[in-house]
């Protein structure tokens, strides 16, 4: 697979807090050139860039970065960003009910958003750096019995990012029918390359685009 054959797997994303219109606008034509899987953009941007890239699949955020957000809330802001134009929601789960061990509240709000977001595809984000290892199994399960597309390792706010060793957690814990985005400190083409082969099937980076466009 070439550097530009791996950008079919990338979520280009641009989450800053502080992105600007042009930003966002940059980062749409990026993806429109070089063919990524979709933009992951704040859900504020999400009406503004369906109007003007309306081929463009549109992926934000719900939820995040900390996840603690109520269940109503979550499911408010899905449906909105639905609405808005949004393909994909990238959730957060409330990693304070993953250390009071009520995985099946986890599992419940889970349920609740992939009812929100209809035939739309949910990935899960665990944010695996504050997880033990039986916490991320938990949530492999959940995930999974919850119905969501995908389990996803990280924010990229938290302490720590994707590993390639949670990448092999998961994908023995995980049902057949949930995929795998790794996200957090992918930054080289070795990585991206790295998480493609470990068997994600998305991968959410910043960089990516520079740096195949740069290749080739």
């Amino acid at each position: 697979m070439t550097d530009l054959e791996m950008l079919k797997y990338v979520d280009h994303t641009q989450l800053k807090a502080f992105a600007t219109w042009e930003d966002i606008k940059e980062l749409c034509k990026e993806a429109v050139e070089y063919n990524t899987a979709t933009v992951c953009i704040p859900p504020c941007y999400i009406s503004r860039v369906h109007k003007e890239f309306p081929t463009l699949a549109i992926c934000t955020v719900v939820g995040f970065p900390l996840g603690y957000s109520v269940t109503e809330s979550k499911v408010l802001e899905t449906k909105k960003a639905i609405e808005d134009g949004a393909q994909e929601v990238d959730m957060v789960i409330n990693i304070s009910d993953v250390k009071n061990r009520d995985y099946k509240k986890v599992e419940d709000e889970i349920a609740e958003l992939k009812k929100a977001v209809g035939d739309k595809v949910l990935k899960v984000i665990i944010e695996a750096c504050y997880l033990t290892e039986e916490e991320k199994i938990a949530m492999c399960k959940a995930v999974t019995a919850a119905g969501a597309d995908y389990i996803k390792t990280s924010t990229g706010f938290g302490t720590g990012g994707a590993t390639l060793e949670d990448i092999e957690l998961f994908k023995k814990h995980i049902g057949p029918d949930v995929k795998i985005k790794a996200a957090g400190g992918v930054r080289t083409l070795e990585d991206l390359r790295a998480f493609i082969e470990a068997g994600c099937d998305r991968v959410g980076a910043s960089a990516a685009v520079k740096l195949a466009a740069q290749n080739n």
